[in-house]
């Protein structure tokens, strides 16, 4: 675990950033929130080295999909205003796979994940955020309502992974842009950038990750 790399993009890269949200039937209201926000987190840290941003999705029978890793907002909203939701099942396994998959091939420096419920066994879900967080690769998890079955299964991904947890609700879009802003300055600029951003966001986000290990 000590030779794992730390938790920093590499010099002269932007930050490599997965935006993963569920986007089964009931989501369409914070697709939509998420497709007016998402350029925001270009916007925070484009002082800090930069942002590149993969959207991953699931929805309907077994549809999963993900975009390229992109350098504009432009492009990003291109193509979540290209997507509706449809009714299925979760696949969080899957999207956690998929990090998993992208991080070996080149480090992805924070998964974003945005979602309200859970219809899988925990357990491999915890396995693969385990696999994450050796690699240096937090999840963070924004759960929208009050599910106690998600929220526990969430808390889990995010501390395996070494990531955080926090909930917002359909009404408070200034948490989620607070939220996406911290983990897109995370992404960018590691965890110095962070503890200098002042905002609720920031600091929920921060409190919440593992003690840096020492050289």
């Amino acid at each position: 675990v000590a030779a794992m790399p730390a938790i920093r993009p590499a010099s002269g890269k932007p930050g490599r950033l997965l935006f993963a949200i569920d986007a089964t039937a009931s989501r369409q209201p914070t697709w939509d929130r998420a497709c007016q926000l998402q350029g925001e987190m270009f916007m925070a840290v484009k002082e800090i080295g930069g942002l590149a941003v993969s959207l991953a999705y699931y929805r309907g029978f077994g549809e999963f999909a993900a975009t390229p890793f992109l350098t504009s907002a432009e492009d990003l909203a291109r193509r979540m205003t290209g997507v509706t939701c449809l009714g299925g099942h979760t696949q969080i396994l899957r999207t956690l796979k998929h990090a998993r998959d992208e991080s070996q091939r080149e480090k992805v420096n924070a998964v974003i994940f945005i979602g309200d419920a859970i219809e899988e066994d925990v357990d491999p879900i915890c396995h693969v955020a385990g696999e994450l967080g050796l690699r240096g690769t937090p999840v963070f998890c924004f759960q929208e309502g009050q599910n106690p079955i998600a929220q526990s299964a969430f808390r889990q991904v995010a501390k395996l992974s070494g990531g955080a947890w926090a909930p917002f609700d359909a009404a408070s879009a200034g948490t989620l842009r607070d939220l996406l802003r911290a983990v897109a300055v995370f992404a960018a600029g590691g965890r110095q950038a962070l503890v200098r951003l002042s905002s609720d966001g920031a600091r929920r986000i921060a409190g919440q990750l593992p003690a840096p290990r020492k050289a």
